[in-house]
């Protein structure tokens, strides 16, 4: 199957995991950043999930990060949509192929192998998954990751001793481990929440390359989910900005004098 290789690679280098991700350390690390400056948004971790912190009409952009020595295939779904071919996500689909220690950054829904719609932070309903009557899944971005299948060569035959033949035996190539169940992805039905809108049009040069698979099933799934900081203090996620202050506390006649401004 075909898939996409991201012309603009950074250098192969191999990056830091946080304390969270030391824990179990990821084939390919996902973030997401601002779509100009390349900075990362705020994320929080809450009940073992990542949350990222958005703005409505903030542009932005999912950079992938492959931790390996091996070439690796990502599905990447936003909204519960690939992001490549715009079908509704599936591990099967296609997706962005990653060489070793090699990281890209996605800036939008894949629209041709030279551009790209971008990824824009807005309302629910503008999102390009609600405007396309799917809005189930708004609100998380999530990989299947693939490893790539290797050829052994088989060893020679032996030559025959006493008229009998010794069969070399046929190293099977070794299955990958089938991903865990993906959870339940949230839903939300306030308007207020964020989607990911289907942005305006930019350069963003991609080409096709081959790659079998491993396994059917993919090796790793990760997923992190966003909405706006009001949201995520209303759900518990993040904390309250500031505490309500008791106003009895306040002294009309406190001691002093007049300051200079």
């Amino acid at each position: 199957m075909k898939q996409l290789l991201p012309a603009l690679i950074g250098l192969a280098t191999l990056l830091g995991l946080s304390d969270a991700q030391a824990r179990h350390a990821p084939r390919v690390e996902l973030s997401v950043e601002t779509l100009h400056g390349g900075r990362k948004l705020p994320t929080a971790w809450h009940a073992g999930e990542r949350f990222v912190v958005g703005e409505h009409g903030q542009r932005y952009a999912i950079r992938l990060a492959n931790t390996t020595s091996r070439r690796l295939l990502v599905v990447l779904s936003v909204d519960g949509v690939n992001a490549v071919t715009g079908e509704t996500a599936a591990p099967d689909q296609r997706g962005y192929v990653l060489g070793p220690y090699q990281h890209t950054v996605v800036r939008g829904w894949r629209k041709s192998l030279s551009e790209v719609a971008e990824f824009e932070f807005a309302a629910l309903p503008y999102s390009y998954a609600a405007r396309t009557g799917r809005p189930d899944n708004v609100g998380v971005i999530g990989v299947a990751v693939f490893e790539e299948q290797v050829y052994r060569p088989q060893p020679a035959p032996l030559p025959e001793i006493g008229g009998a033949r010794r069969e070399s035996r046929a190293q099977a190539l070794p299955s990958a481990p089938a991903a865990a169940q993906e959870k339940s992805l949230a839903d939300s039905a306030e308007a207020e929440s964020l989607g990911t809108a289907h942005g305006a049009r930019r350069y963003d040069r991609a080409h096709q390359v081959s790659f079998r698979r491993a396994s059917r099933h993919p090796v790793e799934h990760s997923r992190l989910y966003y909405d706006s900081a009001d949201n995520l203090i209303a759900a518990g996620i993040l904390p309250p900005r500031h505490h309500p202050r008791d106003p009895r506390r306040a002294d009309p006649f406190p001691l002093g004098f007049v300051p200079d401004p």
